[in-house]
């Protein structure tokens, strides 16, 4: 009986602490979860891109690898320099919708072949004989599979020192609509207040005719 006792004392004493402890545990990982962010990821030749978001290294290599249908372990690196990503910390010091290049084992990163200037192959062209002046780069994706139009980055070089990037953000069909909806409504309502403006002005115009008309019939009588 003392055992039994003293195993009940026991289980009711803790049964409180394991909800508090899975209670806490649960909140600290809301609290800590890192914010989604958002990516643009392509294959090795570029052919295939995709945006995605994610929070953390690991969530990004997992949905690049879903995103890109590569089923064996894959390195991410700028798709501008070849950077390797290898840490938590270099990819927050990274700013939204940087792009990376997805690598499989025994791939390599190549610079684009546009931004490969022609003096670099003999052979290939003539070289320049100028100064390249601006370069101007059109990056359209889509963060999301429902977006309609998709995203649009824009970036401008200036003489290779300096350099401006705008970003575009798309919206949903959703909000398409509403603002669609929103400017017709707006034009309806304007569109009602001229003509209830233009029928007054019609019916006082109406009416001074008529007054007028009235006036003119009216007999004149002369005294005598």
């Amino acid at each position: 009986m003392e055992t039994t006792a003293s195993l009940f004392n026991l289980c009711r004493s803790a049964s409180p602490s394991f909800p508090v402890a899975l209670s806490l545990r649960s909140v600290s990982r809301r609290v800590w979860s890192p914010p989604q962010r958002p990516f643009r990821v392509c294959s090795s030749n570029r052919e295939v891109k995709k945006g995605v978001t994610a929070g953390t290294l690991e969530e990004l290599k997992e949905k690049a690898a879903q995103a890109l249908l590569i089923s064996t372990v894959l390195t991410l690196v700028c798709e501008e320099d070849g950077t390797e990503v290898d840490s938590e910390e270099f990819l927050l010091a990274l700013p939204d919708n940087t792009g990376f290049m997805a690598l499989t084992p025994g791939e390599i990163w190549k610079p684009h072949p546009l931004r490969q200037r022609c003096g670099n192959k003999p052979g290939d062209s003539k070289p320049r004989t100028g100064k390249d002046i601006a370069q101007i780069t059109f990056d359209l994706y889509r963060t999301h599979p429902k977006d309609v139009f998709g995203s649009l980055n824009v970036k401008a070089t200036f003489q290779g020192l300096y350099s401006v990037s705008a970003d575009f953000q798309c919206i949903g069909p959703k909000k398409v609509l509403r603002e669609a909806l929103r400017v017709i409504s707006t034009l309806l309502h304007a569109a009602g207040h001229l003509l209830i403006s233009s029928a007054a002005v019609i019916r006082r115009i109406i009416q001074g005719a008529d007054l007028l008309q009235a006036q003119h019939d009216k007999p004149i009588k002369y005294w005598e």
